[in-house]
């Protein structure tokens, strides 16, 4: 969606402006990305609230709402009772499992006075499903034609660059300028800090950006230079390179080569661009 060139600025003639939508409720987002140039939909992911969970001990003891009743069944009679064989997990597509969750979560209800347990609600549980309301998609559907029309005809200043809309009590919406998180994984250019130990194995490396908050890599190759030459450490997705490389897993950091500050160039399933890492040795 952009080009760099060789100072690591955006080009221009290569930009392809985003817009991007979603509702939760009666809730709903437009924010506008220019790639290289506003915040990119990773700068504002602290946005997002976390997910909703329900203690263990109000679950297992004092439930209160229906919804409690329905995780009770899925978290811990489920794998107690297997009804529907050893080994085989809660499948929120299967009528017959959905079904059973509801009916053993209505008994639970009934046991503690709880009303309101409902297949449509067991379904939204199991999937974590938010009711889609018909009008807010409407405002920001027709907020994101609009943008797009704008950024299409520049016949008008676009969003700049983030749209909020709330209708739980009356009608509210306002509009601001998100900033760019400087220190983005996805659109800055600025290498990425990662701490290791001189005898840390390679391994121990990939383990620490599969792990670590900031990445959560999945299957990273690494190359480097060593001595002015490229040299590629490891590449788990091409089988022949995969197995050249295998033995360097249990290699140190030390013994490949590696120096404080170290420039790593990683690719992985989680990025859609390689990203530059920089070791740093304590």
């Amino acid at each position: 969606m952009v080009a760099y060139d060789d100072e690591g600025n955006p080009d221009p003639t290569t930009v392809k402006p985003l817009i991007d939508g979603g509702t939760e409720g009666f809730k709903g987002n437009v924010r506008s990305v220019v790639p290289g140039i506003t915040a990119c939909l990773e700068c504002s992911i602290d946005l997002y609230p976390p997910a909703v969970n329900f203690p263990m001990c109000t679950i297992a003891h004092t439930p209160r709402l229906p919804e409690h009743c329905i995780e009770y069944v899925k978290v811990l009679l489920w794998p107690k009772e297997e009804p529907f064989g050893a080994g085989i997990g809660v499948d929120g597509d299967d009528p017959k499992h959905i079904s059973w969750i509801c009916g053993k979560a209505e008994d639970r209800a009934k046991e503690f006075g709880i009303e309101g347990v409902t297949y449509r609600l067991t379904l939204g549980v199991i999937k974590n499903i938010i009711p889609a309301v018909a009008s807010t998609n409407a405002v920001i559907a027709a907020a994101c034609a609009t943008e797009v029309f704008k950024v299409a005809s520049s016949m008008y200043a676009p969003l700049d660059n983030y749209f909020l809309f709330n209708d739980v009590d009356g009608v509210y919406s306002s509009s601001f300028s998100y900033e760019r998180n400087p220190e983005c994984l996805a659109c800055s250019q600025k290498p990425q800090l990662i701490t290791a130990k001189p005898l840390d194995t390679l391994q121990d490396l990939i383990d620490a950006l599969k792990e670590h908050p900031l990445f959560q890599m999945r299957s990273p190759g690494i190359t480097t230079k060593i001595n002015g030459k490229s040299k590629t450490l490891y590449m788990p997705n091409v089988p022949m390179l995969e197995a050249q490389t295998r033995e360097n897993l249990e290699r140190s950091l030390a013994d490949l080569g590696f120096l404080d500050g170290q420039e790593l160039v990683v690719v992985d399933v989680t990025s859609p661009t390689a990203r530059v890492l920089t070791v740093k040795f304590p």
